[in-house]
């Protein structure tokens, strides 16, 4: 069984960290020397079929949260802390309600637990519209997605999974055959009756429509230890956006 690919930064206690839909460990590089600075062991971890960890056709929150588990085991860490953003969030909240004992202190960036119709459809489309045996360079894999992608954010985020597969032609890191064909277990919740009693804490961005007030009372009947607070000046991507006030909200928890 093939293990998960990671970097691993600094010493101290465990924080494993846990990227979104299409992105990958590299996302948290600077947050993670932060915390590596503050006496963590930082595990920026790739998920499966992102980055440069395995593909596999078998792809949901099970499947996800039994790798780091077994990652977890491989670096012999009997207990971490875990932030996971979006997808990498719902990963670790699986984790959490199945596997307790292994986790120290849970933060969730900008994601709650209930289901989520697929809404990564347009860039899925842009994503299919570049022929990667055509294409030359990052430049100009940009200038084709810009035409579907307006964001320059999202295109920058997007494009930071190309490299080169071999001299003059590039690929994407993120297995896109098979993500494109699982929008709908992205999008999944964790079983209704589950709950995970541990300290949690929620960072929500303040221009993300991620977690809304009405989704309060679900994060707190699975996740009756937590709280819940808010990033200014953020969206969705609330960590690369205002990463000061991450760090500080993330480190208080983590420290507290």
């Amino acid at each position: 069984m093939e293990v998960l690919h990671s970097k691993i930064l600094g010493e101290g206690q465990p924080l494993l960290i846990l990227h979104g839909f299409l992105g990958m460990s590299d996302n948290w590089k600077s947050l993670g020397n932060q915390y590596a600075q503050n006496n963590f062991q930082v595990h920026l971890i790739d998920q499966r079929n992102h980055g440069k960890s395995f593909h596999s056709d078998d792809f949901d929150y099970g499947f996800m949260s039994s790798d780091v588990i077994q990652y977890m085991d491989h670096h012999q860490i009997e207990r971490a802390h875990f932030i996971g953003h979006s997808m990498g969030g719902k990963t670790v909240m699986q984790l959490a309600v199945t596997n307790p004992d292994r986790i120290s202190k849970l933060l969730v960036a900008d994601i709650a637990p209930k289901y989520y119709p697929p809404h990564h459809q347009y860039i899925i489309d842009a994503l299919g519209k570049l022929d990667l045996d055509s294409i030359s360079s990052r430049k100009e894999a940009d200038t084709v997605l810009s035409q579907y992608l307006p964001e320059f954010g999202i295109r920058q985020f997007l494009l930071k999974n190309l490299f080169w597969e071999e001299p003059g032609k590039l690929g994407f890191r993120f297995n896109f055959d098979v993500l494109k064909d699982k929008m709908d277990e992205i999008g999944e919740n964790i079983n209704s009756n589950e709950k995970y009693d541990g300290p949690t804490l929620f960072l929500r961005g303040d221009r993300s429509e991620y977690i809304l007030p009405n989704d309060f009372s679900e994060i707190k009947k699975h996740f009756p230890n937590s709280e819940i607070e808010t990033v200014s000046n953020a969206g969705h991507w609330l960590h690369a956006e205002n990463p000061k006030q991450f760090s500080e909200k993330s480190l208080r928890f983590l420290n507290s």
